[in-house]
C-alpha cells in the first residue's frame, strides 16, 4: 500500500518536468504572411500576426514532404537559409521571449502542398 503515493509522486515529477521542458521557448505556428530584412510575420491559425525577429544564429530547417506511405521523420529536413522562405511557407518558429520581442532561434518551415486541378469532365458521346 505504500508503494502507491511513491507511484503518484513520481508521475507527478515526470509531468512537471514536461511541462518545463522547454523553458520559457514560444512556439509560433502558421503561415509566412510577410518576409522584413530582420524579422518575419506569421498569420497563424487563429486568424492573428505574429512578428518574430530573425537573429544571425537563427537556423532554418526545411521539411521535404514525402509522398509515399511512410510516416515523415527527422530524415525529411534539411539545412536552409533564410532566402529559401518564401511567402505562404507553413511554419513553427521556436523563438524566446526578449522585452516585448520574439527571437527566432528555429524556423522549421514546408511549402503547403500543390491544390490538385478539378478533373476536366469526361465528354458524353454524342448520340
Amino acid at each position: 500500500m505504500k508503494i502507491r503515493p511513491l507511484i503518484v509522486a513520481g508521475l507527478l515529477i515526470l509531468a512537471s518536468c514536461a511541462v518545463f521542458a522547454h523553458g520559457n521557448k514560444v512556439h509560433v505556428v502558421g503561415t509566412l504572411d510577410r518576409i522584413n530584412p530582420d524579422s518575419v510575420v506569421v498569420k497563424t491559425k487563429d486568424g492573428k500576426t505574429v512578428e518574430v525577429k530573425l537573429l544571425a544564429s537563427t537556423v532554418y530547417v526545411m521539411h521535404v514532404a514525402d509522398n509515399s506511405a511512410k510516416a515523415s521523420g527527422p530524415d525529411d529536413n534539411k539545412p536552409a537559409k533564410l532566402s529559401d522562405l518564401a511567402v505562404g511557407n507553413l511554419v513553427v518558429i521556436h523563438a524566446t521571449p526578449k522585452d516585448n520581442l520574439l527571437e527566432a532561434d528555429e524556423i522549421k518551415f514546408s511549402v503547403p502542398a500543390a491544390v490538385k486541378p478539378a478533373m476536366p469532365a469526361t465528354a458524353k458521346p454524342k448520340s
